[in-house]
């Protein structure tokens, strides 16, 4: 596949996708979001790809944000539109049934920021630096930064970040909970692509069933969040995975994994 503003590469099942706009931090324009769309299409509907770890070109960036010069020609129609098709790839990636992986190798801001919590984990490089500081252009966050930090490190925290537009290191992202893993640079894309073979050694349909639970419950009540995990336990035992990991478990042998 070819794209215009990122890369992409399948190593054993894994894909990994960069951004590639280092001269502006790979910013996210227009075009970016078009190649992140057709991205996300592909890893979804390639039963070969388990996973996919995302980062930045270059050194200094992961995402430090939109595109400003789109953002200042936008009126109130434009700029609900961009924030609605920035919201629409975010959540196609957070709901593609594959976990994706953000390997934060840099400024992660405004936009990027937002990428990120849209992935399924974050692994932050040592040199990492994170925040949403739209506020610092009259503005808030609009690719759902407002709704998933408040998700990932609770309503005080969200809003301190989110009213000050204040920029945080990876060790403070790491205390918070906003990233699940800060490790040094050299070694951030093999700590990403560690945490993905892991996952792409067990099943993939119980990957997708814990993905499913996780996403579509986590908002629910928690006795409806309940049944519908009961529903998705029922489901995976009807397949042959299951049969095949609880049999290898009793024969003390490795499984051999059915689905794709």
């Amino acid at each position: 596949m070819t794209f215009e503003n990122l890369t992409w590469e399948v190593r054993s099942g894994i894909a990994v996708i960069t951004l590639n706009r280092p001269k502006v931090l790979n910013a996210l324009n227009h075009a970016t979001f078009q190649d992140l769309s057709r991205a996300i299409q592909a890893l979804r509907d390639d039963p070969s790809i388990r996973a996919a770890l995302l980062t930045g070109a270059g050194e200094k960036a992961f995402a430090a944000g939109a595109d400003i010069q789109e953002l200042r020609q936008a009126d109130t129609v434009e700029g609900r539109e961009l924030a609605l098709r920035g919201q629409a790839v975010m959540r196609a990636m957070e709901t593609c049934g594959k976990p994706v992986i953000a390997c934060i190798n840099g400024f992660a801001l405004g936009g990027g920021c937002e990428l990120a919590m849209a992935c399924t984990l974050r692994i932050a490089a040592d040199t990492a630096k994170l925040g949403q500081p739209e506020v610092k252009l009259g503005l808030l966050p609009g690719y759902g930064g407002t709704q998933r930090l408040p998700r990932l490190v609770g309503k005080g925290i969200a809003l301190q970040l989110l009213l000050t537009g204040e920029m945080i290191s990876a060790a403070e992202a790491l205390r918070i909970g906003l990233v699940n893993e800060v490790v040094p640079a050299a070694e951030l894309l093999a700590r990403g692509e560690a945490i993905a073979r892991a996952i792409t050694a067990v099943s993939s349909s119980a990957v997708r069933y814990c993905l499913d639970a996780v996403e579509r419950g986590g908002d629910l009540p928690l006795e409806d969040g309940l049944a519908y995990e009961a529903a998705l336990f029922g489901l995976a035992c009807g397949t042959p995975d299951k049969n095949e990991g609880t049999a290898a478990f009793l024969e003390k042998r490795a499984p051999v994994w059915k689905s794709r």
